[in-house]
């Protein structure tokens, strides 16, 4: 069986029971950095060999984690923090998974974007995640054009070095739309930025931004909820 097990977004001891017993079950655990989950394994006293699988990894590596599912081998699959599979290049195992008929299971557990939006007060009843946006300007600000009509809170994740631009293009195409800028979720520095995109590119700007943020939109049309 590959188990697709959760692992914290930052503070370590955000981890479930059931994901610590599946962690030590596991033969083999797959992970995108193994420095990463091997911090975590320690934490934890549980020694497991680690096998590596990223964006850059070939159709051999995936190939061969399938082969140790079907000589019996039960593997877990992790990404460096939250839900593997979600903007995470664990998907393509997944799939070739459920191809050969081996079983998939999901343990619930953390998720930024989801983490994110529950505290952000924008709207929570309707929204959609889009993951990280184009890397470059004028192919990121079609992108959003695309997103321009939707009514639902929009969630994207976005890493430091490209917040700032990415909040101008998004204030360009969206206007002066509500947003939140959430990063160090459960981390001590935890922060959440809450204004119009405008405010929160001017804010950022004068900031140093530290690991992935998560950015959320309000959709088109939505009631203004923080009074500015």
């Amino acid at each position: 069986m590959l188990t697709l097990i959760p692992t914290p977004i930052g503070n370590l001891g955000d981890i479930t029971l059931r994901a610590l017993e599946g962690l030590k079950a596991a033969a083999v655990i797959v992970c995108e950095d193994t420095r990463r989950t091997k911090k975590l394994l320690d934490h934890y006293g549980i020694g497991k060999q680690l096998l590596s699988f990223h964006e850059h990894s070939g159709t051999g590596r995936c190939a061969e984690i399938v082969r140790l599912l079907e000589d019996g081998k039960p593997v877990a699959l992790v990404t460096d923090g939250g839900m593997p599979v979600i903007s995470d290049p664990g998907f393509e195992i997944v799939r070739e998974a459920l191809k050969k008929n081996i079983r998939v299971e999901a343990l619930p557990g953390p998720s930024a974007g989801i983490t994110a939006l529950a505290a952000s007060g924008l709207a929570p009843d309707r929204f959609s995640f889009f993951g990280f946006p184009p890397q470059k300007s004028a192919a990121r600000k079609k992108w959003l054009a695309e997103l321009a009509e939707r009514e639902e809170t929009l969630i994207f994740y976005e890493s430091p070095h490209r917040t700032v631009k990415c909040l101008a293009d998004m204030a360009e195409v969206f206007g002066g739309r509500e947003a939140v800028l959430a990063r160090e979720i459960s981390k001590i520095h935890e922060e959440y930025l809450r204004g119009t995109l405008p405010g929160l590119k001017e804010a950022v700007g004068q900031k140093k931004i530290l690991g992935e943020c998560v950015i959320l939109v309000a959709g088109k049309g939505r009631k203004r909820l923080f009074g500015h």
